[in-house]
């Protein structure tokens, strides 16, 4: 008779409520109302301890969703699970303001599983981008008066994939990640002015967003003299064009804007339900490569190269092209991994001690300058005994630095404290009758 592990439905009913958990965010970016939003780093809790490297490693105790190519690291006879959530506490500064916060959220869910002797898949979903910012502009001009302009946003994308991977020779893999991306961009701005007789506007713009994306991924990995172990990878992410929705309403008012308390006075714009704006979006293709080297059980060393074209990124609306400030974004990335003695019968000997750091150059331009990302990361990798070896937790903290003081912009800094859980079991296993 065969065995299923008993945790895997308890996984794919997480898989389908996360849909709308991870798409809940209390992040409050004003970066985030550019383009589709602050961007995911769309790996695992692992490989964020190791500055988020990952073209050209693969394990058979965790998913790289980063690499397709790299499913084919798990085991036969066992499936893998993977759920991560996180704590994050943000700090936004300008020259003279500050505010801090902090928020929840869950990360991912990820399965891998053998099918055939050279093919393995898996299955995960994961945040893409994140949207949140409320800023109110408050001015005076001696002509009208006081000026009030109001700008807030929510939503964020979401990635559901499906990946397979093939072994093709000794050392040589293929894999593919089909994904479908979704969700909601939804804004709301106004300008109100202390004038006698006069009308205010409210424009209120909610956008859901859905396609399909496609990554391709290769990695070749070698042993030299029993010791050393050599890896490379690459992917490529296609440049799809997905669908938009756009519902559009701009009513006019007098008095102070309230939801359901203004004094409405007209409905100037109303292009909502089936006369919804439809439009497309396409999405930056992405190259990506790295490196890899390890050292018996014991030392492992990577390192990333990503590039994304968001020059080529616009959101039609109007039959125009809304492009924002966005530039080409290069993220590099290197990181490193240490276990003391994995096959030693300490437990402590089997921790591992995982840091990196990552640099992105940005893909917006704000007054002139880029909005630049510097990371730093550090984890620890706890092997849980009650169930197997194997199995795991991890810890990662991750401080960012994103933005800048200059040309009067704001400098974000996050304080990520990342906790992961990864389950390994036996997926098939014919047992014998005496």
């Amino acid at each position: 008779m065969c065995k299923t592990p008993k945790t895997f439905p308890l996984l794919l009913i997480l898989m389908l409520l996360s849909v709308f958990g991870i798409a809940q965010n209390d992040i409050n970016s004003p970066y985030s109302g550019f383009g589709i939003g602050n961007l995911s780093p769309r790996t695992n809790s692992i490989l964020s301890a190791m500055g988020g490297t990952g073209y050209a490693l693969q394990n058979p105790y965790y998913i790289n969703f980063k690499n397709p190519a790299s499913y084919t690291a798990f085991d036969s006879l066992s499936f893998v699970g993977d759920v991560a959530f996180n704590i994050t506490n943000q700090k936004l500064r300008t020259e003279d303001q500050e505010y801090k916060g902090a928020f929840a959220q869950l990360d991912y869910i990820a399965i891998g599983l053998p099918i055939l002797k050279v093919w393995r898949t898996s299955i995960g979903i994961m945040p893409y981008s994140d949207i949140g910012y409320d800023i109110l502009d408050a001015y005076h001009k001696d002509t009208i008066g006081n000026i009030t302009n109001k700008y807030k946003g929510e939503g964020g994308l979401m990635l559901l994939y499906w990946g397979n991977a093939f072994k093709i020779c000794k050392g040589l893999t293929l894999g593919m990640n089909l994904s479908y991306l979704f969700g909601t961009i939804n804004s709301l701005r106004f300008a109100e002015y202390e004038m006698p007789n006069s009308f205010n506007f409210v424009v209120t713009n909610f956008r859901y967003i859905d396609g399909i994306q496609i990554t391709a991924g290769i990695q070749y990995h070698t042993t030299i003299k029993e010791k050393h172990q050599l890896g490379f990878g690459a992917i490529y992410e296609n440049a799809a064009k997905v669908w938009s929705r756009e519902n559009l309403l701009v009513l006019s008012y007098s008095g102070t804007y309230s939801p359901g308390g203004s004094s409405y006075m007209d409905t100037v714009k109303a292009q909502i339900g089936k006369n919804a704006l439809k439009s497309n979006v396409k999405m930056p293709h992405i190259v990506g490569g790295g490196i890899s080297y390890g050292y018996k059980d014991k030392l492992l060393v990577a390192g990333d190269v990503t590039w994304q074209n968001w020059k080529s990124f616009y959101m039609s609306e109007n039959n125009s092209k809304s492009k924002d400030s966005l530039k080409n974004n290069l993220i590099t990335a290197i990181g490193l991994q240490y276990v003391p003695n994995a096959m030693s019968s300490k437990y402590y000997n089997k921790i591992n001690f995982r840091v990196g750091t990552r640099f992105s150059t940005g893909y917006l331009i704000l007054n002139n300058k880029s909005i630049t990302e510097l990371a730093f990361s550090a984890g620890l990798g706890l092997p849980i005994r009650v169930f197997n070896s194997r199995s795991s937790i991890n810890i990662m903290f991750e401080y960012s630095r994103l933005g800048t003081l200059k040309n009067d912009l704001i400098l974000q800094n996050y304080y990520k404290l990342s906790f992961n859980f990864i389950l390994q079991e036996k997926w098939y296993q014919r047992r014998k009758l005496d």
